[in-house]
């Protein structure tokens, strides 16, 4: 047997536990089968009776005989999430956002990643331009689903050009062996101006219809420009009328969809109806919010969200003062939700603060790429009262760190001020202000 998986952690009260595996051990095979990496693991253990092989820090090796429910998972968890090294990006695509950050951040942040397992496991996009055919096989083998595809443009010539890959246009043909293996897709589309939007855009839709039902949603979504993009294509902002151009396309081919297979299918970011100052649909358009983190309906469930847990309230007279912070972009749509708010509480104060991103550029507007130096400068000597909230975008991976490496701890020390992380649901925003986190 060659390749060992190191244990990182095992689960309290798992089936791993259980059977005495410990952080530390090594997993060789299940069911004789070396594991080249997750796609193999999740695959294998998903069996009702299960042979693993395991070997312990001193050497000796553990045969493990299983019996368990189909798809119960042994709780193990791998010192490499994949079982495998990251497959980094191999293209240069003109509206990359990590080519187009400062130099001196933490190098986790310049990493490109491009991993089909990632797609699977994480829900990250992909360009299919770093898969063999044998990865496509081994998906459509072991049926792992959903697989999420950045098309961006299905002209093969244009897509090579976008991506700065001569491979870029052949590499669309994969999304035609997931469709023939029935494997559920979602894709999006980053919408450069001038480039693949107008007809392009109309011609990529068109295209990608012929991939119903399996590609079950699209997402278009702006180009985000930071400030740092010299040398690189030179992209401009959409303008109000462009926004509306393609919302109007959008929405033409969502009733036409709509009519013939009961779903809308393509769906525009949020961005788009702030920036054209259009109503966001109602939330049966979306589809069962197949891709909120695209920013594709986060604005509808958050009012929705909000006005369900407000028509609850009965309201009184306490008395409390607190803060918030957000992006330029949810800004006007949580004004009006503490307005309302207000009108059972009336003594409950809010500062709501509008933090214009200065570290990318005023054109990155969501709440999500704001960073720590940004939020102490444009809120220091401001009234936070008691305790300032912040929307858990802000802090990557779980962890109380902004993008630019100020920690949450920092905040607080600079601001001589308690702050909290609140979950992005309408209903945790009304819990933290009237009660705390």
């Amino acid at each position: 047997m060659g390749r060992k998986h190191i244990i990182r952690n095992v689960e309290e009260g798992s089936i791993g536990w259980e059977l005495g595996i410990e952080a530390g051990d090594k997993l060789i095979s299940i069911n004789e089968k070396e594991i080249e990496d997750v796609f193999d693991y999740h695959f294998l253990i998903n069996d009702e009776e299960l042979v693993v092989l395991i070997e312990k820090p001193d050497g000796e090796e553990w045969e493990l005989e299983i019996e368990k429910d189909f798809e119960e998972d042994l709780g193990i968890g791998f010192e490499h999430g994949l079982m495998d090294e990251y497959r980094s990006c191999r293209n240069k695509c003109m509206f990359c956002f990590i080519d187009q950050m400062p130099k001196g951040m933490r190098e986790t942040l310049y990493f490109k990643d491009d991993d089909s397992r990632l797609s699977f496991l994480q829900g990250n996009y992909i360009t299919l331009t770093n898969m063999s055919d044998k990865d496509v096989q081994r998906i459509v083998k072991y049926h792992l689903e959903p697989i999420n595809i950045s098309f961006h443009t299905t002209n093969p010539e244009l897509r090579c050009r976008m991506l700065h890959n001569r491979f870029a246009g052949e590499a669309l043909k994969k999304a035609d062996m997931f469709y023939e293996g029935g494997i559920t897709m979602n894709g999006q589309i980053v919408l450069c101006k001038g480039v693949n939007d107008g007809e392009e855009l109309e011609r990529s839709i068109r295209d990608l219809t012929r991939y119903l039902p399996h590609l079950q949603s699209v997402s278009v979504v702006p180009a985000g420009l930071t400030k740092y993009r010299e040398g690189l294509y030179p992209l401009e902002p959409f303008t109000k009328a462009e926004a509306e151009e393609v919302l109007d396309t959008i929405h033409k081919w969502q009733e036409k969809i709509y009519e013939e297979y009961g779903v809308h299918f393509i769906h525009g970011g949020d961005e788009w109806y702030i920036l054209a100052e259009k109503e966001m649909p109602e939330a049966e358009r979306y589809d069962g919010y197949l891709q909120l983190e695209n920013g594709v309906g986060m604005v509808r469930l958050l009012i929705d969200e909000f006005e369900e847990a407000f028509e609850e309230l009965k309201g009184d007279e306490r008395v409390r003062e607190v803060s918030m912070a957000t992006g330029v972009l949810a800004y006007p749509y949580l004004e009006k939700m503490l307005g309302k708010l207000q009108t059972k509480f009336p003594n409950v104060k809010v500062h709501l603060y509008k933090i214009v991103n200065n570290f990318f550029g005023e054109l990155i507007t969501v709440a999500g790429l704001i960073t720590g130096g940004d939020l102490i400068d444009q809120l220091k000597g401001k009234d936070l009262g008691e305790v300032l909230y912040l929307p858990c975008s802000m802090m990557r991976d779980g962890e109380t760190v902004f993008l630019d490496d100020v920690s949450l701890e920092d905040v607080k020390e600079a601001l001589q001020l308690e702050a909290d992380i609140v979950k992005s649901s309408g209903q945790d925003l009304i819990e933290a202000i009237l009660n705390g986190v």
